[in-house]
């Protein structure tokens, strides 16, 4: 056994990064995949970041918001892959999933042969108390001959920890840190490069196939033959299948929703029944821009939208797991002050505030975009329209799940009543501005929807509550918005109270019920936003310049308020208008139907990845417009 310690990584370090044709130097370092040109293999415990050349680029272990093991995505040089490369030619790649799973295949094609990686993170079935978590790639040839080079190369921490490899015997090698161990096994011999990386090369023949695992538990041979053999990628694409069939969507888009529900249930922690808003961190909004955020976190807002789309489709189990792990938020508090109200709008998966926003200034950030921030400073504002979002969700849980418990009730009207105290402060409203807090328009129409839904649940239920007082704090939040919401001049309600600003947010006035899609109002407001937010389908959350958000530069048009807009084209009845402006959002969908948060006017992807936002939007968007269209 022999174990090699490792020096501390330096600005020299050069992380192998995978090419097509073979190359792994440090030349290479501006080697950055397009966002887009990624999917995403999970356990319901955490996920991994594939490109279409091969390369794990993004890893954090042992769950979503833990610190990343390969971190290339965000480095190409210090982050860390896992790379798999044909040696031999000119090759052409090629990504798909399994029929409705998360099993990954990416194929390379050339003259001598044709070979594919199947990469997946195994699960037999649902809350299995025996799970461990660990990636599986098998790697296969399919036609003729083809020379493999696979080089595992972890950075720790972020790239911040020292490891030390230790050989166990020519197929089994470690990576030791104080804090974390991985585990990799193959089935060929697998080599030290020097005294952190590990190496293979290897040819698959016709019909020959060999198999590495990685994994923070110790991998005796009866699990590497199990996760050698091809039952394991036969019973983790049933899992998938099984999942997904229960989906009640026979619509026109199944392939797109569907989809998007293994997105999202990919994005679901099955042991806390949280739910993440994406698996990456600091991927840029802009390039070369400062909006470069961590959303492994839990916010609110999202998991409610994500109940919500989940519920549509019939999926209850995930929608009352997350209330039980939303009940003991409610028991915890938001902070000892009491500014923040009844809850956080985000936490981590055990429901603690995430860590402080800190920058990690080793690192360069992907395509040099810094900085490349972990933690979200965010976490420590007032929104106040996560009540109106979280309320919502519950009431269609209570109208179409099997409805909410007592306790949970008596934890709502806590809210409520907090909320008819607190709606008319300044917040930092849906878009977690950087600026001052401001009279967000957003803010009191989502409480206006929280307080209405509580009415509405009190009355259908017969469930205890102050109606009176709702009812009041409802009636004058709707006054408030009729009046200093809408402008005149501009013809549109407006982001903030008395202001001349859009904001796409307020397509959602006719959605969550407080107006009547052809209310006058409603579709002088969509006709404003279509003017200055929308391009070609694509809609910006507001205008940038000038800085009121307290950021420098600009972004990309949010995905989510583009199926917003498909959505409000819907109700407003222009049916062949939102047609079309679904078709083309669905073009701006990755290779394999994945969206990130945002994307560019020259069609590129921007953001984290794989965004649950987007893909809750496009599933209410598409479900409301099969309805409209009819059979």
């Amino acid at each position: 056994m022999a174990a090699m310690s490792t020096a501390a990584e330096s600005g020299e370090d050069a992380t192998p990064t995978s090419r097509c044709d073979g190359a792994t130097t440090a030349d290479a370092a501006g080697d950055y995949l397009p966002i887009a040109d990624h999917g995403v293999i999970g356990d319901l415990r955490t996920a991994a970041v594939v490109g279409v050349d091969g390369r794990i680029d993004w890893f954090c272990c042992p769950r979503f918001d833990s610190p990343s093991v390969f971190g290339s995505l965000l480095d190409a040089r210090r982050g860390g892959a896992w790379t798999v490369e044909p040696v031999d030619g000119d090759v052409t790649t090629r990504q798909f999933y399994l029929p409705d799973s998360n099993v990954l295949v990416t194929r390379f094609l050339s003259e001598d042969g044709v070979a594919e990686v199947q990469d997946l993170m195994p699960i037999a079935r649902p809350h299995d108390p025996d799970h461990h978590t660990r990636i599986i790639r098998r790697i296969s040839c399919v036609r003729g001959s083809v020379r493999f080079r696979v080089t595992v190369a972890p950075r720790f921490d972020y790239g911040r920890t020292a490891h030390t490899l230790v050989v166990e015997d020519e197929r089994r090698i470690r990576f030791e840190t104080d804090d974390l161990v991985l585990h990799l096994v193959s089935t060929v011999a697998v080599d030290a490069i020097d005294d952190r990386d590990a190496r293979a090369d290897f040819t698959v023949e016709t019909g020959e196939c060999v198999t590495f695992v990685l994994a923070p538990d110790p991998i005796g041979p009866e699990m590497l033959d199990h996760d050698s053999s091809p039952a394991v990628v036969a019973a983790t694409v049933a899992f998938w299948q099984d999942w997904v069939s229960r989906s009640s969507y026979t619509g026109r888009w199944r392939e797109m929703v569907h989809r998007s529900a293994l997105t999202l249930k990919l994005l679901t922690h099955e042991p806390s029944g949280a739910v993440v808003s994406a698996v990456t961190a600091a991927l840029p909004e802009e390039i070369g821009g400062e909006r470069n955020w961590d959303y492994r976190y839990v916010w609110i807002r999202d998991a409610a939208f994500t109940l919500y789309a989940l519920l549509r489709l019939g999926f209850t189990d995930e929608a009352g797991a997350f209330m039980d792990w939303l009940t003991c938020r409610f028991d915890d508090g938001a902070d000892e002050s009491g500014d923040l109200g009844p809850l956080r709008l985000m936490y981590t998966l055990d429901g603690d505030p995430p860590p402080k926003e800190t920058e990690l200034d080793h690192w360069e950030g992907y395509r040099q975009t810094s900085p490349v921030l972990i933690g979200n400073a965010a976490a420590d504002q007032l929104q106040l329209d996560i009540y109106g979002e979280l309320i919502d969700s519950v009431y269609l849980y209570n109208k179409y799940g099997p409805g909410i418990s007592y306790g949970s009730w008596t934890h709502l009207c806590t809210v409520a009543g907090w909320l008819v105290d607190n709606w008319d402060r300044p917040d930092q409203s849906i878009w977690e501005v950087r600026s001052k807090p401001q009279d967000y328009v957003y803010s009191r129409v989502m409480s206006w929807v929280a307080l209405e839904r509580m009415i509405r649940m009190s009355r259908q239920r017969g469930l205890p509550g102050d109606i009176a007082g709702w009812m009041k704090a409802r009636d004058d939040i709707f006054v408030q918005i009729m009046g200093r919401g809408w402008n005149d001049e501009v013809g549109a309600f407006v982001q903030t109270l008395d202001s001349d600003r859009l904001d796409a947010a307020l397509l959602l006035i006719p959605a969550v019920k407080l107006l009547s899609p052809i209310d006058d109002r409603f579709v002088r407001t969509l006709e404003r936003i279509e003017e200055e937010l929308v391009s070609d389908s694509l809609v910006f959350r507001y205008d940038t310049d000038g800085g009121h958000d307290g950021l420098d530069g600009a972004e990309g048009t949010f995905s989510l308020c583009s199926f917003w807009y498909v959505e409000a084209l819907t109700r407003v009845g222009r049916l062949a208008d939102a047609r079309l402006a679904l078709e083309k959002m669905f073009t701006h969908a990755n290779h394999l139907g994945l969206y990130a948060e945002q994307v560019g006017l020259t069609g590129e992807q921007l953001g984290n990845t794989p965004q649950a936002f987007t893909h809750l939007a496009l599933i209410s968007a598409a479900i409301n417009l099969d309805r409209r269209l009819g059979d």
